[in-house]
């Protein structure tokens, strides 16, 4: 994968249309924002005509949602990645930070700008499907965070819930000001402590 969150052709072979609209979409929603890149400069970027980004989105918002159901699919291929190296429920926890990190550590176009996911939404309006996306994300997160506490904790499922809440918001807090400070420092902070509040449950 690659950091558009499209799956990279073969040497050698171009990749399908949707594919590299797709792909240019990611980018340049990533670096200049979803509100101020337009088709346009999809379509050029992606080396097709306007008709071709119709023939695959019915419109931006569509293709909006659809650069957003691949970016969560591409953090998930990381989550599950790093999970395969996970030896205990703890490790399981940690490795969700961890994707987080390997995200952050793309070779981005214009540097790490903070989760692609969160961006989107702040320029999109209350009730837009794209928004229900990425909340979507942000729950299924904690789910799998909490799916590993409750392993560690099976008697105390109260708790577990809890501390997955608290680590949402830890890796959540420490995500935007990695963002705004461009590398992935809070990022491995926010690991250590997650992994001392762990070690003291």
């Amino acid at each position: 994968m690659s950091e558009t969150g499209v799956r990279t052709a073969e040497p050698g072979r171009r990749r399908p249309a949707r594919e590299r609209l797709l792909a240019a979409a990611a980018r340049r929603f990533y670096a200049d924002g979803v509100t101020a890149t337009g088709i346009d400069t999809i379509t050029a970027e992606a080396g097709v005509a306007k008709m071709s980004l119709y023939n695959n989105f019915s419109s931006k918002a569509d293709l909006v949602r659809a650069y957003l159901d691949a970016r969560h699919e591409e953090w998930l291929a990381m989550y599950r990645s790093r999970l395969e190296r996970a030896q205990s429920p703890r490790d399981g926890v940690l490795a969700v930070f961890d994707a987080y990190a390997d995200h952050a550590a793309f070779a981005y176009e214009r540097g790490f700008r903070g989760c692609g996911l969160l961006n989107a939404a702040a320029e999109l309006p209350a009730g837009d499907d794209g928004r229900t996306v990425v909340r979507r994300h942000k729950e299924e997160v904690e789910r799998l965070i909490a799916g590993h506490l409750e392993e560690l904790l099976p008697e105390r499922p109260d708790d577990a819930r809890t501390m997955a809440e608290h680590l949402a918001f830890l890796l959540e807090g420490a995500m935007a000001r990695a963002g705004l400070e461009g590398d992935d420092s809070r990022l491995r902070h926010a690991r250590a402590m997650a992994a001392a509040l762990l070690d003291r449950l």
